[in-house]
């Protein structure tokens, strides 16, 4: 934890460096403007590492709303300055050139006076030479107009962001095929839900709306795959509350996320409370889903981030000792886990974990270390859905990865 947080604190620093350098120093000359947007920066980042710090202390929201909504203007700006690096060292070296180019300017020749005439500097007494004003030069053009377009795309991009966020999560339906499937089975539905992340952010309209929008989907069986909270029953177990509502015909099941390990008390204090509303969580178990008298094995398994306490996955116990002929539905919160998946014959893998990249262009790091990112997939000859999950963490921002629920229905 002490090194991701010196990690953190050090990449926010040389993003604020760069920033300064681009925003300030290149836009503004010496003097009270340069000092002024100097002192905001640096306030920006104290805001933002107090953040990072406050909300793994616990502290109140309005710590997080700031810091959290800066470091994804910050974020973007560097990115949109990044981009522009190249056309604008482009256009410098033109500017440049023109300079170079431009004739240097000559001395008037001195006007003959004749006898009697008023001297120049007499008539000039006369009338007071109006001030002049020293135009504004192309590179400071140049490198201010970088900034506002910075600034502007930066606020666009955030702002919607927060819109699709905050906003109600896209319903995805999605049918999936598998081939041991019982034709009795045809048309069994989940409503599959991950990444809602209950924390600092989110009012108990979070949950609520969640609970209502799955509710509207009649589904069968209601399966939330992991990332529920960012934090302890304490603090966020009143937030949690609407999940006793959840209706569905065949129950409600959940598996661990890597965030419910970082909870203060472990997973442990939320997998009870978890069972009083209701909600039937999977650690490295299988329960049986009977539908028009036949049966679908559904499986669950811990998160990898629970390996460190000795909580991690245990697919042998989950899925060994099965009827291999029957068709079977693995939840597990990473979509890497699917490699364990397919050494045990599984069907289908229902995953969160990854938000989708939640940030463009967040989608491609997040592509290096998981198998999928978002959608359905094949792995291994394994079937594996990702979806974006409900939620956010971090900035409650989401450009091109709106929040989703699934609506997934199995068919022969």
């Amino acid at each position: 934890m002490i090194v991701i947080a010196v990690l953190f604190v050090a990449l926010v620093l040389v993003a604020h460096s760069y920033l300064w350098h681009r925003l300030v120093r290149r836009t503004t000359g010496p003097g009270r403007v340069r000092k002024t947007l100097t002192w905001v920066l640096a306030v920006l980042f104290v805001v933002l590492v107090t953040t990072f710090v406050g909300t793994r202390m616990g502290l109140e929201s309005w710590v997080a709303w700031p810091g959290f909504i800066w470091l994804a203007l910050m974020f973007y700006m560097v990115v949109i300055l990044a981009v522009l690096e190249v056309p604008r060292a482009v256009a410098g070296v033109l500017l440049r050139r023109a300079e170079r180019r431009q004739e240097p300017v000559v001395a008037p020749e001195p006007v003959a006076v004749p006898a009697g005439a008023p001297a120049p500097a007499e008539e000039a007494s006369a009338t007071p030479a109006p001030v002049a004003v020293a135009p504004m030069s192309r590179r400071l053009f140049l490198e201010r107009t970088t900034a506002a377009m910075a600034g502007v795309g930066a606020l666009g991009t955030v702002g919607y962001g927060m819109t699709s966020a905050l906003g109600d999560p896209v319903i995805e339906p999605v049918k999936v095929a598998l081939p041991k499937l019982d034709p009795r089975l045809n048309g069994l539905r989940f409503a599959v839900v991950s990444d809602i992340h209950l924390g600092p952010l989110t009012g108990i309209g979070h949950a609520e709306r969640i609970v209502r929008m799955i509710n509207g989907l009649e589904a069968d069986v209601v399966a939330i795959v992991g990332d529920l909270v960012d934090g302890s029953v304490a603090e966020l177990g009143a937030l949690a509350r609407p999940l006793k509502s959840l209706e569905s015909r065949y129950g409600a099941y959940f598996v661990t996320g890597n965030h419910e390990y970082f909870a203060p008390e472990g997973p442990g204090e939320w997998i009870e409370e978890l069972g009083e509303l209701g909600v039937r969580s999977l650690r490295n178990e299988r329960v049986e889903i009977r539908h028009q008298g036949a049966v679908l094995d559904l499986a669950g398994v811990n998160d990898l981030g629970g390996a460190a306490s000795g909580d991690g996955p245990d697919f042998e116990k989950a899925l060994g000792g099965r009827d291999t002929s029957r068709s079977t539905v693995l939840l597990a919160h990473q979509p890497v886990q699917v490699d364990q998946a397919a050494r045990h014959g599984v069907d289908l893998q229902l995953s969160g974990h990854t938000h989708g990249g939640q940030i463009t262009p967040f989608n491609l790091v997040v592509g290096l270390q998981q198998r999928v990112v978002a959608g359905l997939a094949e792995v291994d000859g394994v079937q594996v859905y990702v979806t974006r999950g409900a939620g956010f963490w971090g900035p409650p921002v989401r450009v091109g990865a709106p929040p989703e629920i699934t609506m997934l229905e199995l068919r022969t």
